[in-house]
C-alpha cells in the first residue's frame, strides 16, 4: 500500500509516525480538545495504543482504516488526528480532533476536505458519513461549509461520561463534494501567498 499523503492549501495528511505519541497525548489527552468525543480524555498509555494501532492498520492488505496525522502544510509536527474507516457498498466514516490552539482557522472544513479526497478520489467510494455531539454547534458549521448534509439522529449511539449521548449524522455522495482550489492527492502542495488565510471559522 503507498503510503498516504494528501496536501491541501494550509494542511496536509500524511501517516502517522512513532514520534506523534506526545504531540497526539496534547490532542486526545486534553479535556477541552476531547469535551465532544466520543471518549474521555486519553492517558499516555492509551495513546501510545492509539499510534501502535494507527501504524499497524497502515500495513493491513486490504486496508479498511486510514489514521492520519494532521499537520501544517510544510511542518511534520502533528496538529490533529484524522481518521477513515471504510464500510461495505463504497462507504466510509471520517472523524478528527484539532488541538484547542488550532480552532475557528478554518482547519476543520479543509480537513474534511482532504479526507472527502482520500475516500472519493483515492479510494474511489460513494458516500462519507460523519457523526457529532449534538451540542458540538462548531463541528456542524465545519461538516455543513465542508458541503455534507445533516440526515439525522442516532439516539443513544455512544456511552461517555457515565452516560448515553445521541449522534447527529451529516453525510456527502461522491456527485454532491465539490474539492476545494489547491487539493493535491500525491502529496505536493501547491504554492500559497505569504498571506494565505484559512478564513474564519468557530
Amino acid at each position: 500500500m503507498t503510503p498516504v499523503h494528501l496536501a491541501g492549501p494550509h494542511l496536509a495528511l500524511r501517516e502517522v509516525e512513532p514520534e506523534d505519541t506526545d504531540t497526539l497525548l496534547a490532542v486526545y489527552g486534553d479535556p477541552e480538545a476531547t469535551r465532544h468525543l466520543s471518549f474521555e480524555p486519553r492517558t499516555p498509555e492509551q495513546v501510545q495504543a492509539i499510534v501502535d494501532r494507527s501504524i499497524t492498520s497502515a500495513a493491513n492488505s486490504p486496508r479498511t482504516e486510514y489514521c492520519l496525522a494532521i499537520t501544517r502544510r510544510g511542518d511534520q509536527r502533528l496538529i490533529g488526528y484524522a481518521r477513515l474507516a471504510t464500510e461495505p457498498q463504497q462507504a466510509a466514516t471520517i472523524g478528527f480532533a484539532l488541538h484547542p490552539a488550532e480552532w475557528g482557522k478554518g482547519m476543520g472544513t479543509e480537513t474534511v476536505h482532504l479526507m472527502c479526497a482520500l475516500g472519493f478520489q483515492t479510494l474511489g467510494l460513494h458516500r462519507i458519513w460523519a457523526a457529532r455531539s449534538p451540542l458540538n454547534e462548531a463541528s456542524a458549521r465545519t461538516l455543513l461549509r465542508a458541503g455534507m448534509t445533516e440526515d439525522g439522529r442516532i439516539r443513544d449511539h455512544v456511552f461517555v461520561r457515565g452516560a448515553w449521548r445521541d449522534s447527529i449524522t451529516y453525510s456527502i455522495l461522491e456527485h454532491e463534494w465539490t474539492p476545494i482550489d489547491g487539493i493535491d492527492t500525491e502529496g505536493r502542495p501547491p504554492a500559497a501567498s505569504p498571506d494565505a488565510d484559512c478564513g474564519p471559522e468557530t
